[in-house]
């Protein structure tokens, strides 16, 4: 792992960033202005609920955290510090997810712990472990530094065991910070404690006695008899809110933040805490991801973007830039938001190298990449996404990656997999997104009213070009044109629009220069003989 962030030039200036990461790492310290006590690392923490799918929120919640995390490294010179990514697998299941296979199957198993149903897709030991692999495979794929604590694990072994009869101790102090919260029938059955059935195996939501704290025992009704029941080595786990708290406290948790729609448990698990004797850590409270439709992303309805899709489609740089963006603002997390978000993290990777220190700070790409535990690559990419997925829609959805390469020759010196890498990988990002959403929406228009003439006068200047002109020049005769007030284009905008719908089927498009020099003169004069025809 590179220690980019600890770079002395950065230390200075890291102490006033205002980039969001360093606002929030000096909130720890604040906490601990002379260090974690007994030189503790520091922990975050990140939780993940495997009741379905993860999704682009569970692994931005990760990508935020680890970015704080090296803030905070990089204003202490290096404190030591932990992350642990903990997933509540333990939790019964309650409803079935719309987007997981064999439904029926899992229906069987409502109530039950994650970790005790057969997985639906027939590939782990259970639905939770599937879920769990799938977070942790991009959470390593991307070059995350974390421990992987399971809900379960935890339980069964004991290792919570303390915490457990410390939270039976203050059952009480914790239904008197419940209780007033809660709906009176749900308040009616309300325990900090989650019994697991020895019957049926399923976690109940029952009320219950505590009958020896210090032994863990405690009394309920399963199935129309009152039983006694130690709730020590996995007998039982706690409600969510209650969970969150004993962990904090457990674990000694520094720093975790959570969605604004988690505010209010937030605050009651904060009193929790402080009744069972500890803290509430430092956090973030961030704003949703929305869908396209400005509904807040669910793992039970899917309606959100799978980390496959956005890798389909982009970069995984491209995906924690967009992660990067104003935490406290809520965002549309949709396909369309990907080309964006590829060409502004090329943009703002391209300016880093010439930055001062405390703007490098500033810039999204070094947190993008120290979260990484990388350098910032210094190679600029010699054409953007945009202009890229242009030109694959032009060329069509039968064009080979071959045939894409040797249209990038006319542009691009040396094009060729082996000397730009990550262009390669591109070129798939846009050969996808082109066959599954630019193509199906393609819809040439004829050119109307004086666009007729104007591309004709376009042809012409293009045909007395040499084959190798370059962009600006090819840009400034678009723009002679667009600007001649015997077309009729009240502005240049209204001109760009015409060729981007006469002669790419789009409303928006690239540079027209960049464009033409890119598809070749020819056969840029070639699309304007269709329109004309």
């Amino acid at each position: 792992m590179t220690d980019l962030h600890l770079h002395p030039s950065l230390r200075e200036p890291a102490q006033t960033s205002k980039a969001w990461p360093f606002e929030e790492a000096r909130k720890l310290v604040k906490r601990y202005p002379d260090g974690k006590p007994g030189g503790e690392a520091v922990l975050f923490e990140t939780g993940y609920g495997p009741s379905g799918l993860p999704h682009i929120g569970t692994f931005n919640e990760v990508l935020r955290t680890t970015m704080v995390r090296r803030a905070y490294e990089a204003l202490t010179g290096g404190a030591p510090t932990r992350l642990v990514a903990f997933s509540d697998d333990m939790d019964g299941l309650r409803k079935v997810p719309d987007n997981v296979p064999n439904g029926d199957m899992l229906r069987e198993y409502l109530g039950k712990p994650l970790t005790a149903i057969p997985d639906p897709f027939g590939k782990y030991e259970s639905f939770a472990h599937h879920n769990n692999a799938m977070l942790r495979e991009f959470l390593d794929r991307f070059g995350f530094e974390y421990e992987f604590v399971s809900s379960t694990e935890q339980y069964t072994a004991g290792a919570f065991d303390d915490a457990l009869k410390n939270v039976l101790r203050h059952n009480q102090d914790i239904l008197d910070i419940m209780l007033p919260t809660l709906r009176a029938e749900r308040a009616a059955t309300y325990s900090p404690i989650l019994p697991v059935s020895p019957k049926s195996g399923i976690v109940l939501q029952v009320p219950v006695t505590v009958v020896d704290a210090d032994k863990g025992l405690v009394s309920f009704e399963d199935e129309g008899e009152t039983i006694t029941h130690s709730v020590l080595g996995g007998g039982a786990k706690l409600q969510w809110k209650v969970d969150w708290a004993m962990r904090w406290v457990a674990l000694g948790v520094d720093y975790e933040m959570y969605g604004k729609d988690l505010t209010d448990s937030g605050v009651q698990s904060g009193k929790i805490a402080k009744a069972l004797g500890g803290r509430k850590p430092e956090g973030l409270i961030y704003e949703m991801f929305l869908d396209e439709k400005g509904e807040k992303i669910s793992k039970s309805k899917g309606n959100g973007l799978s980390l496959e899709q956005w890798l389909d489609y982009g970069s995984e740089e491209s995906l924690a830039f967009f992660a990067y963006r104003e935490p406290k603002a809520a965002k549309q997390l949709h396909i369309g938001v990907i080309p964006k978000a590829i060409d502004e993290y090329l943009q703002m990777r391209g300016s880093y190298p010439g930055q001062e220190p405390d703007k490098r700070l500033g810039n999204p790409v070094h947190h993008v990449h120290v979260a990484r535990g990388e350098d910032v690559p210094a190679a600029e990419l010699p054409v953007t996404f945009g202009l890229l997925l242009n030109l694959v829609a032009v060329m069509g959805a039968d064009a080979s990656k071959e045939q894409i390469w040797r249209y990038l020759g006319r542009y691009v010196e040396g094009a060729d997999a082996a000397t730009w890498p990550e262009l390669d990988r591109l070129i798939d990002n846009a050969m996808a997104y082109n066959r599954d959403y630019v193509a199906p929406s393609l819809n040439r228009r004829k050119p109307a009213g004086g666009e007729e003439a104007a591309l004709k006068e376009l042809d012409d200047k293009l045909a007395a070009l040499p084959a190798d002109a370059s962009a600006d020049d090819i840009q400034n005769i678009v723009y002679e044109i667009g600007k001649n007030e015997a077309y009729g284009f009240e502005s240049l905008r209204d001109w760009f629009r015409a060729l981007y719908e006469t002669l790419l089927g789009s409303s928006a498009g690239p540079r027209m220069g960049s464009f033409i020099a890119l598809f070749g003169i020819d056969n840029t004069r070639r699309l304007i003989a269709e329109a004309l025809t």
